[in-house]
């Protein structure tokens, strides 16, 4: 991968806010529908591996694909990117426009690929984009533009969009509270052709979208909510090693704040067979952060990073990452 890009990736990934919830994803095959982008399986197309980077600055995917066809095959490739939501989380990450489009460069053979990027704002399985456009409101329905452009609503047209679920109006003591209840859905695309019995390598590069919180109960003892620690443990499968490690943070007078990374495995199942080789390196930014994720095999690597490896696997089950910092408290 061409590294002079790197630099300025990362400089962009500096100003993203933090958002709930967010997932990047495997490359999957797609047609273009009626009501967009469709992700579709294909049995002529294989994934011969993947080697995957991921931490909170940036994401690096590297795939090689083999048409094992006698037939070129030209399709749609896809790239589903988080679903984002409106959240109570705190914005630890700075105060920037979140509905513009985060940066994602493709490269095919070497060569760049200028991808086409589809947004779609969604309430369940309806599609309200038009309706946000119509009234000046942006895609994203979190961060700052977001909540900018619904306190500037009149009392009507929130009356109107609460009527039709796209927002939540709570009203009281003379003052009005609206929180957004749509999601929006992108996916970077583009028209890829596939040799028969040749590989393509296809290879991305992006900031990621990060969600947080600006605390955590992890390690916490005073605070007992099972809910939570349950989810945590489905989610990101925290251990006692981990909490008793985040808990030692906190005896040493460190106040802890959560960083999550996701990543959507599970669509690089839509392609002929498993991932002959895949190759996943998490790193948790500095060696005094804790991380958590569940996988088989886990191994550290190096101050930062772990790894794990696969031959001839499916994945069932999307990657989630949890990476705790700890912050010395001013006296």
């Amino acid at each position: 991968m061409p590294r002079r890009l790197t630099a300025a990736v990362l400089g962009l990934s500096l100003g993203l806010a933090l958002i709930a919830a967010p997932a990047v994803a495997n490359d999957s095959t797609a047609s273009m529908g009626a009501g967009g982008l469709v992700l579709q399986r294909t049995d002529g197309i294989a994934m011969v591996s993947e080697d995957l980077y991921v931490s909170a600055r940036e994401v690096r995917v590297k795939y090689r694909f083999l048409n094992h066809t006698a037939e070129p095959i030209e399709t749609i490739v896809a790239f589903p990117m988080p679903d984002v939501s409106g959240s109570w989380e705190e914005n630890v990450g700075g105060d920037v426009d979140s509905d513009r489009v985060v940066p994602f460069i493709t490269w095919v053979d070497d060569h760049a690929v200028h991808a086409q990027v589809e947004r779609k704002a969604m309430v369940g399985d309806r599609d309200v984009t038009a309706e946000l456009t119509a009234m000046h409101l942006p895609l994203s329905p979190s961060g700052a533009a977001a909540m900018t452009a619904l306190e500037a609503l009149s009392d009507a047209d929130a009356d109107r969009l609460a009527a039709a679920g796209l927002i939540n109006v709570e009203r009281g003591g003379g003052s009005r509270w609206i929180s957004p209840q749509w999601t929006l859905k992108s996916t970077w695309y583009w028209t890829q052709y596939f040799e028969p019995g040749r590989e393509v390598v296809i290879e991305h590069l992006y900031a990621p979208a990060i969600g947080g919180s600006a605390g955590s109960i992890v390690g916490d003892r005073e605070t007992d909510l099972p809910d939570i620690t349950a989810e945590y443990a489905a989610r990101y499968c925290t251990d006692r090693a981990f909490i008793d490690a985040a808990t030692r943070k906190r005896a040493e007078g460190l106040y802890l704040t959560e960083t999550w990374v996701d990543y959507i495995l599970t669509t690089g199942a839509n392609w002929s067979g498993p991932i002959g080789d895949f190759r996943l390196v998490v790193d948790k930014g500095a060696a005094d952060n804790l991380v958590s994720f569940c996988g088989e095999g886990v191994r550290k690597i190096g101050p930062t990073q772990f790894e794990v490896r696969h031959q001839n696997w499916t994945p069932t089950r999307d990657l989630s990452v949890l990476i705790l910092t700890g912050h010395r408290l001013e006296q």
